[in-house]
């Protein structure tokens, strides 16, 4: 169980920490365009490629967890990300959570422990 729950909360560190480097590439690139320009000046942004390097690193621990656990409890692990997401807007991005968001991150942790059970 505690093996699980250890990968798991590596793997979903790496998939957070992917998305808060995606957000800090994109606050970078100004206006959203569906351009060439737009996404041949994201392919060369810093945080873009620390965004890639953490998904690829959380997809290659992913596929060890899946080939070590059942599928059963290795999938819901994932939404220990949420977690780590909401613990990023934060500490990083600085914003006010409600109430009911604490309700659901608690929810979210008191299921991988069942689950991990």
């Amino acid at each position: 169980m505690w093996e699980l729950i250890g990968l798991a909360v590596a793997q979903s560190l790496l998939l957070s920490g992917g998305q808060v480097l995606l957000k800090f590439a994109l606050e970078q690139m100004g206006k959203f365009e569906w351009t060439w320009r737009f996404f041949g000046h994201l392919l060369v942004n810093w945080w873009f490629l620390g965004c890639g390097l953490c998904y690829v690193g959380g997809t290659l621990l992913w596929m060890y967890i899946l080939k070590k656990f059942p599928f059963s409890m290795a999938y819901p692990m994932i939404s220990l990300s949420y977690v780590f997401g909401m613990l990023a807007a934060i500490f990083i991005f600085h914003e006010n959570i409600p109430f009911t968001r604490w309700i659901g991150v608690f929810l979210i942790i008191s299921g991988c422990v069942l689950i991990a059970r």
